[in-house]
């Protein structure tokens, strides 16, 4: 009968050099790689080393034995290898001892190979799956997470609108514009719903396909999305664009996302100021785009939390912020090959900078390549 193994980590230990060659011999064969110890103190220290996805314990073994080594093995961090003890003990009492004490099955010594290999085949299966559903679990929670942070800012700027739409004494002329501003916003919520749960960044980058934003249009566009809400923050705005079009290598509606987060600290952090949204070059090959305001800053000790999930450094009673803009915006900007970061401002106030590659076109009219 033959075994196809899954790729896994075990740890054998065993007191009895002969054991350790025989047990490792047969699972190398079939893939795995094997980690031996030769008694309960090696043993610890190979897992913290690097932690097994199976551990085949001897039970019966001089200074710790199997239920010392495993008692041990309970108090390292999650998440726990499932354990199986290897022993020639007969005794009922001991193995329901055993598996009261948290091994998941026992092999008999002497052992045939192949019930070994069954057994081996079948724990490291599970744990493999388990581990593949908490990944799955985990990626689904970001991307709730993800989704439900980035529809706030459009949803935003949709009830803002609409609420100036609905006050008694709403100019006239104003009316396009703020319909204008709830007909773009709700697009954009329907557009970061389409790419997180249809297309996604990551499936079109293994398509092959590249995205590009224009630094001016996104300053442009910052402007017309956010002037109300800033004029009604008494906040001055100051724009900067490029000197020339650059377009730098991100999806444009992932750049403005990205922006989005850092105006909108400024709506709540800095009013009765200005903000200045600018472009510049950076590091060789790299454009710069700056959100940076005239608020309070951010005090040397808490910058080092600032791009932390779930942290506030202040607190603030719209009872819809749990702390995720930041750290989001700088996954997006080093996933695009860029970064993101936080620069005391000169004079007062706090400053981002998203830095990202330029896009280079190889002639005026051509379709942009990827720069190298």
């Amino acid at each position: 009968m033959s075994y196809v193994a899954q790729n896994g980590r075990i740890l054998v230990v065993d007191d009895q050099p002969v054991n350790l060659r025989v047990v490792s011999s047969l699972l190398s064969r079939q893939g795995y790689e094997v980690i031996t110890a030769g008694n309960g103190e090696e043993a610890l220290a190979r897992y913290r080393e690097s932690a097994p996805d199976l551990v085949l314990l001897d039970m019966i073994m001089p200074g710790m034995d199997g239920f010392d080594v495993l008692k041990a093995l309970q108090t390292l961090p999650p998440p726990a290898a499932p354990v199986v003890f290897v022993t020639a003990a007969q005794d009922r009492d001991m193995l329901l001892r055993a598996f009261e004490a948290g091994v998941v099955d026992y092999v008999t010594k002497p052992f045939l190979p192949e019930e070994l290999l069954a057994r081996v085949n079948a724990h490291i299966g599970l744990k493999l799956t388990r581990d593949r559903l908490e990944r799955v679990a985990r990626e689904r929670e970001e991307l709730v997470n993800l989704v439900a942070h980035d529809l706030k800012n459009p949803l935003s700027s949709v009830l803002f609108a609409s609420d100036l739409l609905r006050a008694e004494g709403c100019r006239p002329e104003r009316v396009p514009h703020y319909l204008a501003v709830i007909h773009d916003s709700a697009q954009d919520a329907l557009g970061y719903i389409r790419e997180y749960l249809e297309t996604s960044m990551g499936a079109a980058m293994a398509r092959g396909e590249t995205h590009y934003a224009g630094l001016a249009d996104t300053v442009d566009w910052l402007v017309r999305r956010y002037g109300m809400q800033l004029e009604a923050r008494n906040i001055r705005v100051i724009a900067v664009p490029p000197p020339t079009e650059v377009r730098v290598s991100i999806d444009e509606r992932v750049l403005r996302q990205v922006a989005e987060n850092l105006v909108s600290n400024a709506l709540k952090y800095a009013p009765d100021s200005e903000l200045t949204l600018a472009a510049r070059s950076g590091a060789p090959g790299y454009w710069q785009l700056i959100v940076a305001d005239r608020g309070p800053g951010i005090p040397p000790e808490q910058q080092r939390l600032l791009f932390k999930p779930f942290t506030r450094l202040q607190e603030h009673d719209d009872g819809i912020s749990h702390g995720l803009g930041l750290s989001l915006a700088k996954q997006i900007v080093v996933k695009a090959g860029g970064q993101l970061w936080y620069e005391t401002r000169e004079g007062g106030g706090a400053q981002f900078v998203i830095e990202l590659p330029e896009a280079v076109t190889a002639a005026p009219d051509a379709q942009p390549v990827r720069a190298e």
